[in-house]
């Protein structure tokens, strides 16, 4: 039998092997006990499971699960806008999880809203430090042929 003392291990193995639940880290131990593996089915398989639909507007934030493996609830993250497509569609979704994996997993779906508002005052000052930086290294180019159809390409680029 080995024994190792430098790895906080108190039982002993025959040369060196150990069951497979000693050799995964603490963080997926918890993981996998609080149901982490039904999750990830879930991210996995979510345009299947919610539809083309629903699933182009939303993704499962987290799952809160009960006592047991059952009875969970799934936070869904929702596009601003997009929440009544995702608010009709509840019972089905739960419907398509349970029977996925086979009982009665998720009972309750609660929504959380998100935007994708770009802020547009940002992307104009790089876009107009950007501008003078190709206008610079345009002005440095030699050959004037180059130069002109580059200048002529950044402002088709521009309008569109």
């Amino acid at each position: 039998m080995h024994y190792k003392q430098n790895n906080k291990e108190s039982r002993t193995y025959v040369q060196g092997l150990r069951s497979f639940g000693n050799t995964l880290p603490r963080g997926v131990k918890k993981i996998l006990k609080k149901n982490g593996y039904n999750y990830s089915e879930i991210i996995n398989k979510w345009g299947l499971l919610a539809g083309k639909d629903v699933s182009c507007c939303s993704y499962p934030q987290s799952i809160k699960m009960n006592r047991g493996d059952s009875n969970g609830t799934l936070i869904v993250a929702v596009n601003r806008g997009d929440e009544i497509t995702v608010e009709y569609s509840k019972n089905d979704i739960i419907n398509k999880i349970n029977s996925y994996f086979g009982y009665n997993l998720i009972s309750e779906i609660r929504l959380s809203t998100f935007s994708l508002e770009v802020n547009k005052n940002i992307n104009k000052k790089n876009q107009t430090i950007l501008n003078n930086n190709f206008d610079k290294k345009i002005n440095e180019i030699k050959s004037e042929n180059i130069r002109n159809a580059l200048s002529k390409l950044v402002r088709e680029i521009k309008n569109d």
